[in-house]
């Protein structure tokens, strides 16, 4: 067996395995003693007719390709013992040559291609400020109330804000339209849940009330028939119902599950603090997505096609397990979206790449920087982490992808700090 290296391209790799001579003719011997026990042919027992009948039906072809096959797995292990680099895909192979003579294999190897990274420290990416404000404690306390708000019986005239609970159907040119008419329905003046001018109309009525409303349904309605279509919907008025917020009291704190806030300043120092982390989680959140933005734009690698449909093949199952949470297939998704896998898979396009880019780019930090992640780091880190969670500790290791996947990740972090500089 004779082997034969050759560079193709700079992360290109190709190895040469040939197979002639005694060590051929005796895999074509093997191949027809396999191959034999499986033909039939006529005035033969199985497995007894000679070799020359044999390729007077078959041809001499047919055992250089069967010898061929069963001589691969040998020939792929030759050459990963000749090729010591670290592939990155998983690697290819073609048949230069395959006759009586002998087989030219050729495996081709991607290693990872040259990355150049102008510079990775001094981005100029700085952080935004958190602040929360009164106004925003003032605002998200509002909003607390409304959403605890009762509904009360009004008299008078319905305003903006109001409810009002009401009958309704509608008429294209005095004839009833499907999907048109609704009993106690209670609808919200301001919550622009109706065509337009539909709730704008209503503001003034009371209690017993019966107005025809004419609107016009909007050029883009869902409805074919109904699309830009002037209708009139009679409507009786039962009810005008007005929201009541509460009190900032302790039965209103015990309602929002509070149980430690009595007065309306711990209520103002408790959401000032939750706000104030989730804006620093958001605030982080984007500092690291610019720094990464930023770190691609001093980058420079050619990344392989074949890395890039490996990771939209990740993206898609990623996709697909999101919309089975919502209760929806891929299937579906593509029905109702009049869309494809290869549309989805070309509007995800850009993203892996710039994923795959990425990998390279911090790969290449840590390699420039020697960063390493001890067994005593992963260790704290999944003790620390697994807590947060409510998880066990080798439970949170598994659910992570094991001890290396977090020992990469702290890696990451320690590339960050070095980016944050």
């Amino acid at each position: 067996m004779a082997e034969k290296k050759e560079k193709k391209a700079k992360n290109i790799h190709e190895v040469k395995i040939e197979i002639n001579g005694d060590e051929w003719s005796k895999k074509i011997d093997d191949a027809f003693k396999k191959v034999i026990k499986t033909v039939k042919i006529d005035g033969f027992r199985p497995g007894k007719a000679p070799r020359n009948i044999y390729e007077q039906k078959y041809g001499k072809a047919s055992l250089v390709m069967e010898a061929v096959d069963n001589s691969m797995q040998e020939a792929y292990s030759k050459a990963l013992e000749k090729f010591k680099g670290e592939p990155i895909l998983q690697p290819t192979v073609a048949i230069e040559k395959a006759d009586e003579e002998g087989v030219v294999y050729v495996f081709t190897f991607t290693t990872k291609p040259e990355v150049k990274i102008k510079k990775y420290t001094g981005l100029n990416v700085k952080k935004d400020v958190v602040k929360v404000t009164k106004k925003d404690v003032d605002a998200e306390i509002e909003k607390m109330r409304k959403e605890y708000a009762d509904l009360q019986v009004k008299e008078g005239k319905a305003e903006e804000g109001d409810t009002v609970i009401i009958d309704f159907e509608g008429f294209d040119k005095d004839k009833a339209f499907e999907g048109g008419k609704a009993e106690n329905y209670a609808l919200e003046l301001g919550s622009h849940s109706f065509i337009p001018g539909f709730e704008e109309a209503l503001i003034g009525v009371k209690a017993g009330d019966k107005k025809d409303v004419n609107v016009s349904f909007p050029e883009d309605y869902h409805a074919e028939e109904l699309k830009g279509k002037p209708v009139v919907f009679k409507v009786t008025v039962h009810e005008v119902k007005t929201k009541v917020f509460p009190e900032l009291n302790e039965e209103f704190f015990l309602d929002l599950g509070l149980e430690d806030v009595k007065t309306k300043e711990d209520l103002e120092k408790t959401i000032k603090e939750t706000m104030t982390e989730q804006k620093e989680y958001e605030s982080e959140n984007k500092y690291v997505d610019e720094l990464f933005e930023a770190l691609l734009k001093q980058t420079e690698v050619e990344v392989p096609h074949e890395l890039i449909h490996e990771e939209l093949d990740r993206m898609l199952e990623q996709y697909e397990e999101r919309l089975k949470m919502q209760g929806i297939t891929l299937e579906q998704f593509y029905k109702y979206t009049n869309s494809s896998e290869e549309a989805l898979k070309s509007q995800m396009h850009e993203e892996a790449e710039k994923r795959i880019k990425l990998r390279f780019a911090i790969d290449e930090i840590i390699e420039k920087e020697k960063i390493d992640a001890t067994d005593d780091e992963v260790e704290k880190d999944a003790l620390e982490k697994s807590k947060k969670h409510g998880m066990d500790k080798d439970e949170y290791i598994k659910a992570f992808g094991g001890s290396e996947m977090l020992k990469y990740d702290i890696k990451v972090q320690k590339v960050l700090e070095i980016l944050k500089k």
